[in-house]
């Protein structure tokens, strides 16, 4: 049995040498030329983006990746030197992006317009920016019809210089979406072209996401970007199988009650027991990213070696845990999810997906850095 840790807390804790087992494995699956990009957006998948980040430098990741300036600016103030990408700036950031050394990524005509009136003002040369085009997934990015605008703004504006062109693939996970994917690829392919021909340059390409990496790495062109694998998924079973998961939530029990048969537990009394019954409360709840769609015994947590099902309604700083049969006490380690479960199972339970638990766990849980 588990002994009974000395910070009786709920922690969530973030293995790095788990970080840099799938960074690895990730790298050996394309060309040593390729670049490598690494996505630590939303606190690099609900992690610690700075720790995260650092760990990826120092092994050499050749771009970061964020969603929003902000993102960025917190990275620059850690300390982190590599170019990071903003993929979605918005106009009232461009000021904040330049002071601070990010490249954005542009995907309209009306960004494109902002961002050279903030670079004409700032004074800027050559500022890298980067070109994001829609291929299928119908989100961001430039069509077609828009080279020659973005010829004509390049042509007269030697404030900023093209670094990169890219797309991104909507269903490369699937591989009954396979046609449909190379049909992405090959628009890309085919923009790119007509890009280079109307800058008279070529900017390095880059489509793959994870899956991409894993199912398409023929179309790795000059660079990679990957997100969820680097903390341990890659959206197939034999592949998760050489992964690591890099976060692991974990939290320890409260208080334990008998349950008497026809007794409820929690909210509404969502739960009741057909037999004398033991529950453990934990203090984590919906407003630290476990919401009540795991609870009414859908999903599981593991105590001392045993998986034990959540009871009731979750609430919104504790949830209830049978433990009926199990050999523990109060204070003793619950893992929620990490080796095992993992977050993956963890989130199907609920019908979700490894990519929306790990962002919403919430910043009030405490992250826990492991850096052997």
């Amino acid at each position: 049995m588990n002994q009974m840790r000395k910070n009786q807390e709920t922690v969530l804790e973030i293995n790095l040498d788990a970080l840099e087992h799938n960074y690895r494995y990730l790298r050996s699956r394309i060309k040593p030329s390729t670049k490598f990009l690494a996505v630590v957006k939303a606190f690099a998948y609900g992690s610690a983006a700075n720790a995260v980040a650092k760990k990826l430098e120092a092994l050499g990741v050749d771009y970061f990746a964020v969603a929003y300036a902000k993102e960025g600016v917190a990275l620059r103030k850690a300390g982190v030197k590599a170019p990071i990408m903003v993929l979605h700036p918005q106009m009232g950031n461009c000021r904040e992006i330049v002071e601070h050394c990010l490249e954005p990524c542009l995907y309209s005509l009306r960004i494109l317009e902002g961002f050279l009136k903030t670079a004409k003002s700032a004074g800027q040369r050559a500022y890298p920016v980067h070109l994001k085009f829609n291929t299928g997934l119908n989100r961001l990015g430039f069509g077609g019809k828009d080279i020659k605008a973005i010829k004509e703004h390049a042509k007269r504006c030697p404030q900023i210089q093209i670094r990169s062109v890219f797309s991104h693939l909507a269903a490369s996970d699937d591989k009954n979406e396979a046609t449909f994917t190379h049909g992405q690829i090959h628009s890309f392919q085919k923009l790119a072209v007509q890009l280079n021909q109307a800058l008279d340059q070529a900017p390095f390409r880059h489509i793959l996401n994870t899956s991409g990496i894993i199912n398409y790495p023929e179309f790795q062109m000059d660079m990679v970007r990957s997100g969820i694998g680097l903390y341990g998924f890659g959206n197939d079973i034999g592949v998760d199988a050489a992964l690591r998961p890099v976060a692991s939530l974990k939290t320890t029990i409260s208080q334990m009650h008998t349950i008497s048969a026809q007794e409820t537990v929690g909210y509404n009394r969502a739960f009741t027991a057909k037999e004398k019954r033991t529950t453990a409360t934990l203090p984590l709840g919906h407003a630290d990213g476990i919401g009540r769609q795991y609870g009414q015994g859908k999903t599981y947590v593991r105590v001392n070696g045993s998986l034990v099902p959540i009871v009731g309604n979750v609430c919104m700083d504790m949830l209830m845990i049978d433990i009926t049969g199990v050999d523990c006490k109060e204070g003793d380690e619950v893992t929620v999810f990490g080796e095992k479960p993992t977050a993956e199972e963890f989130a199907a339970t609920a019908g979700t997906i490894s990519y929306e638990l790990l962002t919403g766990i919430s910043q009030r849980v405490k992250r826990r850095v492991i850096d052997k």
